[in-house]
């Protein structure tokens, strides 16, 4: 039977960044009660803008701490019917750097999720995966059984947490659910994205630095989708046990978003990207194929990429929270 969101006792690990934020957002619009629970770091700054709109709004509660602290993790999961799990340590250039950090949080971080899931009466786990999970693209559409061969220790940190997840449904019939997001954008995105860089150069007159040749392609999913998709697996029977794209299902190269930002930021003739050595654990193609999505979830993605690059423009330029950091 499927779940109603109305009432529902929600956790979000990562509540506080990016997508936790607006899942925090459309649930509470739904009648949700939500419990945030985030550690703020340092790695993703202003996280305090994306929450000070929800404090003492009805049904919301903020928790700071880490996923790391199994006893505070275990006790809010005492209290909790459904939890989504969109803590992490993202960034393939920064686990990259610290590719200990990043084992830490997304794959010991995880096991502490599951074994809260295990010890309470949570009804399912919605577990934030990637499609850095499956590694260099061969120019076809990904599909959620094709192999996963991830060229980075952020796709691996996540794939390990992903095969957590199944096998603790195999051994102890958890009701997880794993969703990889394809490069989500869109409104208090982070500043390390792609997206956020190149808006943040050339709206300073700076060109846009592109890492490698600029044809490697990516499928770009405007948050909002991604979030309908999340909810969508929150209160849906049919997704339980399995693995799901979350993406728009069309690439664009990133030669092709540089020069869509400098049109939008009115540049053109001012400024033009320039390229730097690619950096190692990168790769060519993410492209979804959502099929499963949309016949499991009943979801199909809506916002076109230059909707939601105008949107996400408008948000970046009026953010109090970018202003204030300039």
């Amino acid at each position: 039977m499927s779940l109603n969101p109305e009432g529902l006792r929600v956790l979000i690990t990562g509540g506080a960044g990016f997508i936790g934020s607006h899942l925090a957002d459309r649930l509470l619009d739904l009648g949700s009660n939500v419990t945030v629970l985030d550690n703020f770091d340092e790695f993703y700054r202003g996280k305090e803008w994306n929450v000070a709109h929800n404090l003492g709004r009805k049904g919301y509660r903020l928790v700071r701490g880490d996923i790391l602290d199994f006893e505070l993790l275990n006790g809010l999961a005492e209290s909790t019917d459904v939890m989504i799990h969109a803590a992490a340590q993202p960034g393939v250039q920064e686990c990259n750097l610290n590719p200990g950090k990043a084992h830490q949080v997304n794959v010991t971080g995880t096991l502490n999720v599951l074994l809260a899931l295990k010890q309470n009466q949570v009804s399912r786990l919605i577990y934030a995966s990637s499609s850095s999970v499956y590694g260099d693209g061969d120019h076809r559409r990904m599909k959620e059984a094709d192999p996963t061969n991830p060229t980075c220790p952020y796709g691996a940190s996540k794939l390990a947490g992903e095969k957590y997840c199944l096998a603790f449904r195999e051994v102890y019939r958890l009701p997880v659910v794993c969703l990889r997001y394809f490069s989500v954008y869109g409104p208090r995105g982070r500043p390390d994205q792609v997206l956020y860089r190149f808006v943040s150069q050339v709206s300073k007159g700076v060109p846009p630095i592109i890492f490698g040749d600029g044809d490697q392609m990516r499928d770009f999913t405007f948050i909002e989708d991604a979030v309908e998709a999340t909810v969508a697996a929150v209160v849906s029977d049919d997704c339980l046990g399995e693995v799901i794209n979350v993406g728009y299902g069309r690439a664009l190269t990133i030669k092709e978003v540089a020069q869509k930002v400098i049109g939008r930021l009115g540049k053109t003739g001012e400024v033009e990207p320039q390229y730097k050595d690619s950096y190692r654990g990168d790769f060519l193609l993410t492209l979804a194929d959502n099929s499963k999505a949309r016949r499991l979830l009943g979801w199909s993605p809506r916002a076109e990429f230059d909707e939601g690059l105008d949107r996400f423009v408008r948000w970046f330029l009026g953010s109090r929270v970018i202003q204030e950091a300039q």
